[in-house]
């Protein structure tokens, strides 16, 4: 019968320990990831530049809004104390305009212009610098298509 001695079993143990530790923090460390295969793209907002209108389409490959519609972004930079009108009109869909903060609340929205037609018209006064997101969307369902759109900071009077 033969005897093992514990210092050995214990060395033999720590042995497998050492390249197992070994194994898994070099193996896993130059494995490469792999990207899922997915359509999806990351969100990334268009820029928008101010007193320049915007001609564009809003699509059923843009953001969902959860009840049936879709909405698009975009980023501009605005200044403390800045006065702005957002214009979105167009001859396709029934629009919605929403201008949202840095930290992605709403500061305002407009469904109908002031025209009583469906186009949306925004006036906002800009309390903290920053990025903030104006979103074009279709009020509901009701569709999508060209678009136009522009912010225009106001002079004070």
């Amino acid at each position: 019968m033969r005897t093992i001695s514990w210092t050995t079993t214990w060395y033999k143990f720590h042995q497998g320990l050492a390249l197992a530790t070994i194994l898994l923090t070099y193996g896993f460390n130059s494995m490469k990831a792999q990207a899922q295969n997915c359509p999806c793209s990351v969100y990334n907002p268009t820029s928008l530049t101010t007193n320049k209108e915007i001609s564009d389409t809003l699509s059923d490959k843009d953001i969902p809004t959860g009840d049936g519609g879709f909405a698009r972004d975009y980023r501009v930079k605005l200044n403390a104390g800045e006065q702005v009108a957002i214009d979105l009109s167009s001859d396709n869909f029934d629009t919605i305009i929403l201008l949202m903060g840095p930290d992605g609340a709403t500061i305002g929205q407009n469904d109908d212009g002031p025209d009583g037609s469906n186009n949306s018209l925004l006036f906002a006064r800009v309390k903290d610098p920053g990025l903030y997101i104006v979103r074009v969307r279709a009020f509901g369902e009701t569709g999508n298509g060209q678009f136009k759109l522009k912010i225009t900071k106001l002079r004070p009077v």
